[in-house]
């Protein structure tokens, strides 16, 4: 099999959080906890994958959680134009994550049956619960389905050779990682399975949970996908940026070749 690029592509950060906004059980809950945003490119030759959409200054606006840069325009530097991109990958349907669905009009998305059912369904009655998505990102990946452009996958499936997707759950019931074939071996994109290395290396649990249980196993399950731990990229953690290096404009950093520095035991 032919190795993919990975590229992780940062648009936005928040840094006045917490520890307690990060861990359910911690020691240290009111010491700063920093907090990437990350889409990520997957590249063979000519073709693109593009694995969530993050979300846009619209939403950023709405949400009081500005953007650094729109997602079309973080992804400028790697030469994809929005229109061209016919394949998204979306690990699951919350706001940060496919928020930006609309500026990829000609993509056909693969998703969980069991995101879309969840998203879709009487969960969503509890604000709690709701709070991390929004109804129109909701109505947009509808829409595709109803013009024949959703894969739905459910558990374990193939997007491409050497790409596949992986239910997880958890964080939210639908939730998929994603294991792709590189130069340095098996990588895992945890999305929000994983939010930071702490959480899966420690087993140390993400507040936003819908099953508790499904998220421990998912620690589990991403470190089994990956070649090495150190093949396990985290969701939302700046430390991606510190040990991988960087490619073009500091926003972008190279994944498939493996980090230049290893800190994990």
């Amino acid at each position: 099999m032919t190795p993919w690029e990975v590229f992780a592509v940062k648009y936005a950060d928040r840094n006045a959080r917490t520890r307690k906004d990060s861990f359910l059980f911690d020691d240290n809950h009111n010491q700063p906890h920093d907090m990437d945003y990350f889409i990520w490119v997957l590249r063979q030759r000519d073709e693109i994958l593009l694995v969530d959409t993050g979300y846009d200054q619209e939403e950023g606006d709405r949400r009081g959680r500005p953007i650094r840069l729109n997602p079309a325009e973080a992804l400028a530097p790697l030469g994809i134009v929005p229109e061209d991109v016919t394949t998204i990958i979306v690990t699951h349907l919350h706001y940060d994550h496919a928020g930006g669905l609309r500026h990829f009009p000609n993509a056909t998305i693969h998703l969980q049956a069991a995101e879309m059912a969840y998203a879709t369904g009487p969960c969503m009655c509890h604000g709690t619960l709701n709070a991390p998505f929004t109804a129109d990102h909701i109505c947009e990946a509808v829409q595709r389905l109803y013009s024949g452009r959703v894969i739905f996958h459910e558990g374990d499936g193939e997007v491409r050779e050497g790409v596949t997707v992986h239910r997880t759950g958890g964080h939210s019931d639908g939730l998929q990682v994603v294991r792709v074939l590189t130069e340095a071996g098996w990588l895992c994109l945890a999305s929000d399975a994983s939010h930071y290395y702490e959480n899966f290396l420690e087993e140390k649990p993400f507040p936003i949970v819908v099953n508790l249980g499904d998220m421990l196993n998912g620690f589990k399950t991403i470190q089994r996908l990956a070649s090495s731990k150190e093949l396990v990229i985290p969701g939302h953690d700046p430390l991606v940026r510190k040990l991988f290096p960087s490619h073009g404009p500091d926003h972008i950093v190279r994944l498939d070749r493996g980090p230049e520095k290893v800190f994990l035991p």
